[in-house]
């Protein structure tokens, strides 16, 4: 069955977007920085989703009780909190439209406690009736991801999140899919431009000299040389594909297109597809570069093809058709590490999360010298409660590459994961030593910085911590989670001031992330609505 004829079985419900969540630590683990600073009062605080685990950001959640109601929305990742309260007896509400209500209580607050209520909102059959949504025949079977990555040593509830799939994703295209550039001869290149231009109408010089500039990365210099040629010998393929080439590298898109639509007409090549393919993608057109994939991957089932179409359709969220692809490909390509890593990805969307870490542990394995599945397994560790297998990857990547900042950073956090405890000071040390040289190593790792302030906090140093999440958001403003804990930083040293302008600064940050998670959702509706409907196969 074929990945259109699959999805045209399976319609899904408009709205219907399912994401992977991740709540990895407890609030019990947080640390004293994300605590309420009066010491006195009690904190509650939870996560507001939909009944697949998906965050709703913007709920509407009240808080009753003998002093009256407060009120208060979950952020772009379905965290609500409610700090410095009173002790008492309260209710909880929570409201969201499309969503039935939820409710909690009546409950009891001791003085200074820290109470957690999550919310797993049922959607309101009747509204979605009533908004118009359409009607679908059979249960979706595939999910799509929509959340954030925030990989951290504890923090507070927004942060709880593992990765999305389209970090994870970004994490798998260099295995094997690039070659670096070669060394550029300025005067190899130099007498051929001047052979070129010495003989106009010469389709030999003219086509090795655009091939020579185009191998050398230079595709705006290649296309005078190579329409030169096509001008002379207009049929030549080489040439032709060489010229395309040059156009899709230099982002002219339109004459790109046009002519490899014209060369399709003529011979119906796989190579030709895939061209296009890279080209609809670079311009923004999901749909017609999906197709062009599936078309090249059928001619050809190479492994560049049937890794390419898989991670398109992983890409914008198509997961068990990407994970049927990318299962194909493992068995055609058993030892493409690249293969694997882009079947971990899928298997981590769809949520199973064990088999997802121990198929990128047999990527790692493959080729153990490459980076990027070490990459991948550190963004995913949140989710392998203390497996040793990642721990030893990890640690084997800093041993194969001790200079690589991402190396000692995620070895830092695997370390951490299984620490004992505050107590545990062997192992808190051996985790600041790492996170010092990551940053050390890179100065603009912002992720090494948060996580350092996290460790300060924990051991209640707060000019220490201040000062790191302080270099955190100067090398990563959009870091919410650091705004965050630095402002909660703020307040326990006494420094309100500072800290209501930290959490303001947190609260735009997260707006506006809640507003690209919106836009991006929107995207993969349509993606995954149009791509029922496959596009004709082209005729030699």
């Amino acid at each position: 069955m074929t990945v259109h004829k699959w999805l045209a079985k399976h319609r899904l419900l408009a709205g219907c977007v399912i994401g992977i969540t991740l709540s990895f630590l407890s609030l019990a683990a947080q640390s004293p920085s994300s605590s309420n600073s009066a010491g006195t009062q009690a904190v509650v605080q939870g996560y507001v989703n939909d009944a697949h685990g998906q965050p709703l950001p913007g709920a509407q959640v009240h808080l009753t009780g003998e002093a009256g109601i407060l009120l208060t929305q979950s952020d772009s990742l379905g965290a609500y909190q409610f700090s410095k309260i009173a002790k008492g007896t309260y209710r909880i509400r929570v409201e969201f439209q499309g969503f039935q209500t939820g409710s909690a209580g009546p409950f009891t607050l001791a003085q200074a406690e820290a109470k957690r209520i999550d919310f797993h909102l049922q959607p309101n059959t009747h509204a979605q009736t009533a908004l118009g949504a359409p009607e679908f025949f059979d249960q979706p079977q595939f999910t799509i991801s929509g959340v954030t990555d925030t990989t951290n040593l504890g923090g507070h509830a927004s942060a709880m999140r593992g990765p999305a799939a389209d970090s994870l994703s970004k994490e798998i295209v260099p295995l094997g899919a690039t070659r670096p550039a070669p060394a550029s001869n300025a005067a190899l290149e130099q007498a051929a431009r001047a052979q070129a231009d010495n003989s106009p109408g010469d389709f030999q010089a003219n086509h090795s000299a655009g091939r020579l500039l185009l191998e050398n990365r230079k595709p705006r210099d290649a296309m005078p040389y190579l329409q030169r040629a096509s001008r002379i010998q207009p049929k030549n393929y080489d040439n032709s594909y060489l010229l395309a080439q040059a156009y899709a590298a230099a982002a002219d898109y339109a004459n790109a297109r046009d002519l490899i639509a014209n060369m399709l007409a003529g011979q119906n090549r796989a190579e030709l597809h895939h061209l296009l393919a890279n080209v609809e993608e670079k311009s923004g057109h999901a749909l017609e570069a999906e197709r062009e994939y599936q078309q090249a991957a059928k001619l050809d089932p190479s492994e560049t093809n049937l890794f390419d179409w898989g991670l398109e359709l992983l890409t914008h969220r198509a997961v068990e058709p990407a994970m049927e692809v990318f299962r194909n490909g493992q068995r055609r390509f058993p030892q493409s590490a690249r293969m694997m890593s882009g079947l971990a990805v899928a298997s981590y969307d769809a949520g199973a999360y064990d088999q997802a870490l121990q198929q990128v542990c047999e990527a790692a394995d493959l080729n153990p010298g490459d980076p990027a599945p070490y990459l991948l397994l550190g963004k995913m560790q949140n989710a392998d409660n203390g497996q040793s297998a990642s721990l030893a990857r990890l640690a084997r990547f800093v041993q194969l590459q001790p200079e690589n900042a991402w190396a000692n950073y995620y070895y830092a956090l695997a370390l951490w994961k299984r620490r004992k405890g505050p107590q545990d000071l062997a192992t808190s040390t051996q985790v600041e030593g790492s996170l010092k040289k990551a940053v050390r190593l890179d100065p603009t790792l912002a992720q090494g910085y948060f996580q350092l302030g996290v460790l300060y906090a924990e051991r209640k140093d707060l000019p220490a911590a201040i000062a790191s999440y302080e270099k955190a958001i100067e090398t990563g403003p959009q870091l919410e989670e650091a705004h965050y804990r630095l402002a909660q930083a703020y307040f326990a040293s006494g420094q309100t001031a500072k800290g209501q302008q930290e959490i303001e600064r947190y609260k735009a940050v997260s707006k506006t992330k809640a507003e690209q998670i919106d836009r991006d959702r929107r995207e993969i509706r349509q993606f995954v609505y149009t791509v029922q409907a496959p596009a004709p196969d082209r005729q030699q």
